[in-house]
């Protein structure tokens, strides 16, 4: 029997890199997968390749900024399914990578309310199906960067979110123990995605420190990145009943990177 056999998994950010990778993970470990996306196109090939490979999937499309339509997309799955078990708070951006005196305002924002209010959204609306359900499990994708390593150039917008969701982990993982619901969060290194190509930098070299890294600086794998199924892996271990007893920690998915810098 799988591991996830029975359960009901929402995926925000599916339809590429990590979270695509997570989707289809989790659909062949026997959960019936709520994929989520913006971009109908993707997130419809995600969950037509989680059927093709004999799971059971359904596609969905929302902002997760938008309060309203978050919780439409609950009520909708519960409508469907009549229970949500896992919860994986994926989606998010790079935003633009500048100084801090360059960083436009509206820049700031907008970063901010993808990376956390997204995934405060996510969580908010998804915890009452949870714990109505007899609890469950929630990951939330952080990052390396403003948990352990703070060297990525003029991503102070984005190392402020990845930072703030690890705390906003930790912060809930003693709130919603009660209601029997466990939340971890993975911070992933470099990772081979499309989400490098959507970050815009603007002369954000002039606010990096020249640091010179042994060869290769990602110890375990020398110098390559990882693939999005290595941190699929892992979530599907944190959902699962193996991980029954991990809440509030975060894992490094680096081979070692953050340890370097």
């Amino acid at each position: 029997m799988a591991i996830l056999d029975g359960k009901v998994a929402l995926v925000t950010g599916a339809g590429s890199g990590i979270g695509k990778a997570t989707a289809l993970k989790l659909g062949r470990e026997g959960a019936t997968v709520v994929a989520l996306s913006r971009t109908r196109d993707e997130i419809e090939a995600t969950a037509a390749e989680i059927e093709r490979a004999g799971g059971k999937a359904t596609a969905t499309t929302c902002d997760i900024t938008d309060d309203t339509g978050m919780k439409a997309t609950v009520a909708e799955i519960l409508g469907h399914f009549g229970r949500l078990d896992i919860v994986v708070a994926n989606a998010g951006i790079n935003g633009v990578w500048a100084p801090i005196d360059d960083l436009a305002p509206e820049e700031w924002d907008k970063t901010i309310a993808v990376n956390l209010r997204g995934t405060f959204l996510t969580i908010h609306h998804t915890v009452p199906a949870l714990e109505a359900g007899g609890g469950g499990a929630i990951v939330v994708v952080s990052s390396i960067n403003g948990t352990r390593t703070f060297t990525s150039p003029g991503a102070t917008a984005y190392t402020t979110t990845k930072a703030g969701q690890l705390a906003m982990v930790k912060q809930l993982a003693l709130e919603l123990g009660q209601k029997k619901i466990r939340i971890n969060a993975v911070c992933p290194g470099a990772i081979e995605s499309d989400i490098e190509d959507s970050t815009e930098h603007r002369e954000s070299e002039e606010a990096g420190i020249p640091v010179h890294f042994p060869e290769g600086d990602i110890p375990l794998t020398g110098g390559a990145k990882g693939k999005p199924g290595d941190v699929a892996d892992v979530i599907a271990f944190l959902v699962s009943d193996a991980a029954r007893h991990v809440t509030g920690s975060p894992v490094w998915i680096d081979g070692g990177q953050s340890l370097l810098r």
